[in-house]
């Protein structure tokens, strides 16, 4: 059995909408073989990392940045994990007000120093609500989990 972690920000209704829909994707009832956890960043750490085989992050855009609370686990976590799980196939979604690109630029920064490895583009959901955001975000959880489960990620 393959664990996905799920490591999302989500104070905000859409954010769990979006949170939600990772998780619904990632629970596909075609995908039999992976255990989907889902976490909060304040909730999540070190030990859930080294449990995983894919890690799938979100995040909201505050202040052209990470959330707080993803900046956290990634504190805690960072040297904890370091030489262990580089490697670690993983995916990122942010829930943008404007650009994203702050986000994008510190996630990937991040990641690029844990050795991670992207599995595709960091997702950026910009600018107002729209409803095919949900949609995108399950479609990522089902691509991970799937791809654990074939095992080419």
């Amino acid at each position: 059995m393959k664990r996905l972690l799920i490591v999302a920000h989500a104070p905000s209704p859409n954010t769990r909408t979006l949170r939600d829909a990772a998780e619904r994707g990632a629970r596909h009832p075609d995908v039999e073989t992976v255990e989907v956890v889902v976490k909060a960043p304040l909730e999540a750490g070190p030990e859930d990392i080294r449990a995983s085989d894919a890690i799938l992050l979100g995040t909201t855009e505050n202040l052209g940045y990470m959330s707080g609370a993803l900046k956290d686990f990634f504190d805690r976590s960072y040297y904890a994990v370091l030489e262990e799980k580089q490697g670690l196939p993983c995916a990122l979604y942010v829930r943008a007000g404007h650009d994203g690109t702050g986000t994008r630029r510190a996630v990937e920064s991040i990641v690029t120093g844990l050795r991670w490895r992207w599995v595709q583009e960091p997702l950026i959901l910009r600018g107002e609500w729209q409803a095919e955001f949900e949609e995108q975000i399950e479609e990522l959880g089902l691509y991970l989990a799937a791809g654990l489960e074939a095992g080419v990620l």
